[in-house]
């Protein structure tokens, strides 16, 4: 048997990558949220802007031969904005609420993931090296960013958390996933889908504590100015941080 390795187009799952998929969630909803309330554009139509923008990024992404670590996070910081105004359109606007918004969004999640199994065997990142696996991870990727949006909202509004209180539990969550990790023998693919989808709704609640007024328990920031500052701080770690290629085998 022969063993071809190639690369995914994932970068490495290091540190530094977990850092920036924080801060990619967190531009997410302060980005989402300018577009939607401080331009006053709506959800609805916020949404078409951001799909718009989606399919132009993760068009690209696909038809990319090797990892671009701007254009692959370009398609992340995409997946988590469209997350938020679709989201916020299917809780608020349709009142669907966000009990049955996060429990529809996990449904079709877990579906995507099954289907993905279903029809190619694997759905780990290292996999990631081809049209077909690729536009399963992005569509799976797409539900969990606006699960998380829905998830993050009900346990900081619905449960009464608060979202100092909501990011101590995804801080935590995201903690024992780390040390399951580490310690366990559990599934490394279960675990990355798991941080995966953990790290939106921790980015979606830092996002609402920077934006959200101090009467509702955020800090008053400027969208605008927030929004800035996180990508900034992306830009730096993706031009100071080398992101390598996830290495994929074939037999």
């Amino acid at each position: 048997m022969t063993h071809r390795t190639s690369l995914s187009k994932v970068p490495e799952l290091t540190f530094i990558f977990w850092v920036i998929k924080i801060l990619a969630t967190t531009l997410g909803e302060t980005a989402g949220d300018a577009l939607s309330m401080s331009m006053n554009l709506g959800y609805l139509v916020s949404s078409f802007i951001f799909t718009l923008l989606f399919f132009v990024v993760v068009t690209l992404q696909i038809k990319a031969k090797q990892l671009h670590p701007f254009l692959y996070w370009a398609t992340i910081i995409a997946t988590t904005t469209l997350g938020t105004t679709l989201a916020d359109f299917a809780t608020r606007s349709l009142g669907v609420g966000y009990t049955g918004g996060s429990a529809l969004l996990l449904v079709l999640l877990l579906a995507s993931l099954a289907i993905w199994f279903a029809t190619l065997g694997s759905v780990s990142v290292s996999s990631i090296n081809t049209p077909k696996p690729e536009m399963f991870y992005w569509v799976t990727i797409m539900f969990s960013q606006t699960l998380g949006t829905a998830l993050g909202d009900w346990t900081a509004d619905t449960a009464g958390l608060g979202y100092l209180g909501a990011a101590i539990i995804f801080g935590g969550l995201l903690a024992a996933i780390v040390a399951a990790y580490f310690w366990t023998n559990l599934s490394k693919t279960m675990l990355f889908w798991a941080a995966f989808i953990i790290t939106r709704p921790l980015g979606a609640v830092l996002g609402d504590f920077l934006d959200k007024p101090i009467a509702n328990g955020g800090l008053a920031l400027s969208r605008y100015s927030a929004s800035l500052a996180i990508l900034i701080v992306m830009v730096i770690c993706i031009l100071v941080f080398p992101q390598r290629a996830t290495k994929s085998v074939s037999h």
